[in-house]
């Protein structure tokens, strides 16, 4: 009997068309949690810049600001006198004008003639903006000049209506925006911070790890230059010899990408029931137990009258109010939750929700276990 021989090029050509089709899966998994430089940090003196102003908001239809806000009447009077109209604040009787704080951001590097967003807020006792029209309105910073001005019509996403015993109203009317309503004026005066040889990475979130991870990857990328953490936020890149083009080297440095490591935090908002857990959140092995006391007390009250008639009845003989009080007290048995090593703070609130407890109790547990010591993570309640 003949031995059969078996090719082993088919293996081969298996294992390989195998290996290849993983490779690329295990390529996504590794940069599954890469992120671009530039989604984590910024560059020292790249930020945006705060503007405010105080303007006129015209056209209201009566639900402006009333005759008590004297600081209206006299920006009104000095309003009309620069278009030659000289009244005084007494002749002013008119609701159809709002004082309101105009607020927007100057991004940085904006040139003039960018158009911006603002906001814009009553400063007095208006009931509404709706229909109103801001009157041209100089935006400063904050060290005093002018940067932008704004104007245009408000839109206002809420309405009110009154009438003489019964109110209608919808959100906030009186804050709106003017969509693209300002013109800067004068460029950002920020710049890049850094005399050309040098720059700074500011991260949004100051980690420790993370600054480390991003100065390694700007030292493999960027051989040339000096690159050290100065701290958990700050990682400082110096060049030996100016760059002819710092836009490109700032460019290519924000597209590198890292592997961040998140923090493990729980946030909780008591007012509204909201509670948010990242994934990398785990618990130690705990058990919870969680009862349900419920006590009613009602008082009832009831009118006692003598019996039979009286002639001249002393003052100690009349009806009396006899009060009837009544306590029952309510205890449903305590569920068990058991949560295992390991578990996700998503697993602890679907067990909770599996025996029916409200947001309230579930954010009452989970601050609970954390004072046990079984939240491997921090809890932050708003």
């Amino acid at each position: 009997m003949s031995a059969t021989r078996i090719s082993s090029k088919p293996l081969r050509w298996t294992l390989a068309l195998c290996l290849a089709a993983l490779t690329p899966a295990l390529a996504c998994a590794a940069t599954a949690n890469a992120v671009r430089i530039k989604d984590v940090a910024r560059v020292a003196g790249v930020r945006d810049n705060p503007l405010t102003g105080y303007g006129l908001v015209f056209g209201l239809s009566g639900s402006g600001d009333s005759q008590r806000n004297r600081a209206t009447l006299q920006s009104v009077a000095n309003t009309l006198r620069n278009f030659g109209v000289n009244v005084g604040e007494a002749e002013l009787a008119s609701r159809n004008v709002a004082a309101v704080i105009v607020t927007a951001k100057l991004p940085a590097f904006a040139e003039p003639g960018q158009l911006l967003d603002v906001q814009v807020a009553s400063a007095g006792d208006a009931r509404s903006l709706t229909g109103g029209t801001l009157m041209l309105t100089p935006l400063s910073g904050p060290d005093g000049r002018l940067y932008a001005i704004a104007q245009g019509a408000i839109s206002v996403g809420g309405y009110q209506f009154e009438g003489v015993t019964a109110s209608l109203q919808k959100n906030h009317p009186t804050v709106g925006w003017i969509p693209s309503g300002a013109s800067v004026e004068q460029a950002s005066p920020l710049r890049v911070a850094g005399d050309g040889r040098s720059l700074s990475v500011l991260l949004n979130d100051p980690d420790f790890t993370n600054a480390n991870r991003i100065a390694t990857a700007i030292a493999q990328a960027m051989p040339e230059a000096s690159v050290r953490a100065e701290h958990a936020g700050k990682i400082s890149v110096a060049f030996a010899t100016p760059p002819g083009d710092l836009i490109a080297r700032i460019a290519r440095l924000e597209n590198l990408s890292v592997e961040q490591q998140r923090k493990a935090r729980v946030v909780v908002n008591e007012r509204t029931g909201t509670v948010v857990a990242g994934g990398d959140v785990r618990l130690g092995r705990v058990s919870i137990s969680h009862g349900d006391l419920k006590v009613e007390v009602r008082t009832d009250y009831s009118v006692s009258q003598p019996d039979g008639v009286y002639v001249r009845p002393g003052n100690s003989i009349g009806s009396v109010v006899v009060p009837r009080t009544q306590i029952r007290a309510e205890e449903t048995p305590a569920p068990l939750v058991s949560v295992a090593e390991g578990a996700t703070v998503a697993d602890l609130v679907a067990s909770l929700r599996a025996i029916r407890l409200s947001t309230r109790d579930v954010i009452a547990v989970l601050q609970s276990v954390k004072a046990a010591g079984a939240l491997d993570g921090e809890l932050v309640i708003q």
